[in-house]
């Protein structure tokens, strides 16, 4: 008899997503044949569509707990299929009052809520966010590996790229600037790659493009992909460069994931053991990112 559908919560960041995607190959190893469905937000529902993992994705609104006809249609969703399992993935105080709008008896549930069939242990704040997805899995008996992209493929044949390149990653969240590695610290940097034959290739949003113009400016030799580039062919990008530098952004999480030798700089306002990217991975902290030289950037690069 085939298994009842299974429901999988995860809404993002984007980082957050791709290290999720451990989870989301441990989930469908563990059910190969059930109708495994996605319940994330608008801006991962396109992404998680090209993975293995789903065979439906539905885009969470968020209603507002006290907006009736949200909810109500919400609570229709939740309870449009008789599931076997639900893995909240998310773990917010949102996302665990959606057990509330299942209709009863209840599934096997995996959340923090003492009320689930399979509670999550506590969460700890001294580890990695990964290692905290594989102990809320491990308690439903689910094996949660390395996040896996070899399904996240994009052409790349127009942007006519030199055969040896590095991956730059300046930008990040704009209300975040303390996580930024300074413009002209990257362009020392990128003019260091010229220098050794390496083309420096920025990448960015075009909500970055003020820093990736800086750069490029400074830098004429190098290449500014700013806004030109998918998730899916930043996956191929990582694939085809010779390594990558940037800071503590979704990007990077990418990058690292697919496979591509990089650096990662964090400063005081977000924590390298709790968040850091997965992958071939060197992380650099300083308190102040303006105070992280050059010099050591590229002894971590091992030209």
């Amino acid at each position: 008899m085939r298994e009842n559908p299974i429901l999988v919560i995860k809404h993002g960041a984007l980082g957050d997503i791709i290290l999720a995607t451990a989870a989301f190959d441990g989930i469908r190893r563990a059910h190969p044949d059930a109708n495994i469905v996605l319940l994330t937000t608008k801006p991962y529902a396109e992404l998680m569509a090209q993975s293995p993992y789903f065979n439906e994705i539905w885009v969470d609104s968020k209603p507002r707990l006290f907006h009736r006809r949200g909810l109500a249609r919400l609570k229709t969703m939740l309870n449009s299929y008789r599931w076997a399992w639900v893995y909240d993935l998310q773990c917010s105080q949102r996302t665990t009052f959606y057990q509330w709008l299942m209709a009863r008896p209840w599934p096997n549930i995996s959340n923090r809520s003492r009320f689930a069939s399979h509670t999550r242990p506590p969460y700890d704040t001294t580890r990695h966010a990964l290692e905290n997805l594989r102990a809320q899995l491990a308690v439903a008996g689910v094996v949660v590996g390395q996040p896996e992209l070899s399904w996240l493929t994009g052409d790349i044949t127009n942007l006519a790229l030199p055969q040896r390149f590095a991956l730059l990653v300046p930008g990040g969240a704009a209300h975040r600037p303390a996580k930024r590695w300074p413009a002209a610290q990257y362009a020392a940097l990128a003019m260091e790659l010229v220098a050794k034959g390496i083309t420096p290739v920025l990448i960015g949003s075009t909500m970055e493009e003020e820093v990736l113009t800086d750069i490029a400016t400074r830098v004429p030799h190098s290449i500014n992909l700013c806004g030109k580039t998918t998730i899916p062919q930043l996956a191929s990008l990582a694939r085809a460069a010779s390594l990558a530098v940037g800071n503590d952004t979704g990007p990077m999480h990418i990058i690292a994931a697919a496979g591509c030798p990089s650096t990662v700089l964090f400063s005081a306002e977000s924590d390298p053991v709790r968040a850091a990217p997965v992958g071939p991975v060197t992380v650099l902290r300083e308190r102040d990112l303006s105070a992280l030289s050059v010099d050591r950037v590229l002894v971590s690069l091992q030209l």
